[in-house]
């Protein structure tokens, strides 16, 4: 069975493309994530702001986490690299848990590699999205 595909605004996107062509933090990052981001763009749905579903996990989204295996939860608003402060809650795009949960939605698993194996988390609520509140506004 195919994954959905993920849901991207238009901003996001051209955003993220940008930030790929950026060959000095292209320097500075782990090449990998390079390459799994551009691949989540290249497969992911293209939608206008206001199409977005209020439970997508889009740039500057916080959302609320929930670990499968210890029950825990974790709350991370999801920021471009250069915005990145793990201790203040502010997750990098470029981060393997950034990748994983960009342009997913609320109730989606979510597994990403760490040096011990498989991280597995569950998106539980996106409690702010930008592109909502803009709507709502």
């Amino acid at each position: 069975m195919a994954c959905p595909r993920k849901l991207v605004t238009h901003r996001d996107f051209r955003h993220l493309v940008e930030l790929l062509k950026d060959e000095l933090l292209g320097a500075m990052v782990d090449p990998k994530a390079f390459r799994e981001l551009a691949g989540e763009l290249q497969h992911a749905t293209i939608v206008d702001a206001v199409s977005v579903p209020p439970d997508v996990v889009t740039m500057n989204s916080t959302v609320k986490l929930r670990d499968l295996e210890s029950d825990s939860t974790e709350t991370y608003t999801l920021v471009y690299p250069e915005d990145a402060n793990i201790a203040e809650g502010r997750l990098s795009i470029l981060a393997p848990i950034g990748i994983a949960i960009f342009g997913d939605r609320v109730g989606n698993r979510v597994r990403w590699a760490v040096p011990a194996g498989k991280r597995n988390m569950r998106i539980d609520d996106v409690i702010y999205q930008p592109e909502r509140d803009a709507v709502s506004a």
